[in-house]
């Protein structure tokens, strides 16, 4: 019987955001992939440690219960078949719910997002991000977190995810007018646009399919929970809160922060992975809390 994915949260994740793999990324980049396939074959036994996505992924099989599936994580490597047996080996120490995965051998696995079904793909490869954004999907560049300590053991009673709004969830055509013709005309703009929706950004689906899911529970067993955290502030929210309500989407929490840093927000939220399109976000998020960097459609602007 074959697995209809069109009514699961498909989450599309490489190892190394997945799992530690930053020293052998090292060899593999300074060797070669020679050095680094003999590496991976005889560490196959050796358990790696949790990457900066583990927590989400631990977090999302809080989605499966019982016989009701409503999420699929799927392993999206530019690994081998031959060299990912390490890998496999530690998603079943850890008891993770990871039993598909794409090995695409060096491979551009954007041509593979579709025929999975993906709605979020997160890698450490920012060419590998950056084609799947072109390609419309929504996607994240892991931030290394190596200040982050992941506690593989934790249980998570509630997946919890933060977006940023800008270049995220909406477009990023108001966020150009604030950056070519400055604060005053971006408030003038969006006061004057309040009753119109903000254009669908690359996270836009995701959010849609996410409250979807939410609408299928109730407030007392809810197992997901999602924030708005941008640098807006009033009167430019009202424009946010509008097309939310437009689209139907349920966002649990927000925050228009209007210059204050978002870190320690993140932090009290305690956000499973938070997304924005600017390192000025991202860096010091991703020492408190897993963290995303989005990049522009086309790499039209990196932030």
């Amino acid at each position: 019987m074959s697995l209809d994915l069109n009514n699961r949260l498909v989450v599309g994740i490489s190892s190394r955001a997945l799992f530690d793999l930053e020293e052998e990324n090292r060899i593999f980049e300074n060797e070669g992939l020679d050095a680094y396939r003999e590496y991976q074959i005889s560490h196959e036994n050796d358990i790696l440690r949790p990457g900066t996505a583990f927590p989400l992924v631990k977090a999302l099989h809080k989605l499966n219960t019982g016989d009701e599936r409503l999420t699929e994580v799927i392993v999206m490597s530019k690994n081998s078949a031959d060299t990912s047996l390490r890998i496999f080996n530690s998603i079943e120490k850890y008891g993770l719910d990871i039993s598909r995965a794409a090995l695409v051998s060096g491979a551009s696995i954007a041509p593979y997002l579709g025929s999975f079904k993906t709605d979020l793909f997160l890698s450490a490869d920012e060419y590998d991000v950056q084609e799947a954004v072109n390609a419309g999907f929504a996607a994240g560049i892991i931030c290394s977190g190596e200040e982050l300590p992941i506690d593989p053991d934790k249980e998570i009673d509630q997946i919890r995810i933060a977006f940023d709004g800008d270049a995220v969830i909406f477009s990023e055509e108001s966020e150009e007018i604030y950056k070519t013709r400055g604060l005053a005309a971006f408030g003038e703009h969006e006061k004057q646009n309040a009753q119109n929706p903000l254009p669908e950004g690359p996270f836009a689906k995701l959010l849609k399919t996410i409250s979807h899911v939410q609408k299928q529970f109730g407030e007392d067993d809810m197992p997901i929970r999602t924030a708005l955290v941008t640098a807006r502030n009033a009167p430019a929210h009202e424009r946010v809160i509008r097309t939310l309500r437009a689209w139907d989407v349920r966002i649990d929490e927000a925050f228009f922060l209007g210059g204050i840093p978002k870190s320690e927000v993140l932090k009290s939220f305690g956000a499973n992975i938070f997304f924005d399109d600017q390192t000025v976000h991202t860096d010091p998020a991703s020492k408190l809390v897993p963290s995303a960097r989005v990049p522009y459609k086309n790499g039209s602007r990196i932030g």
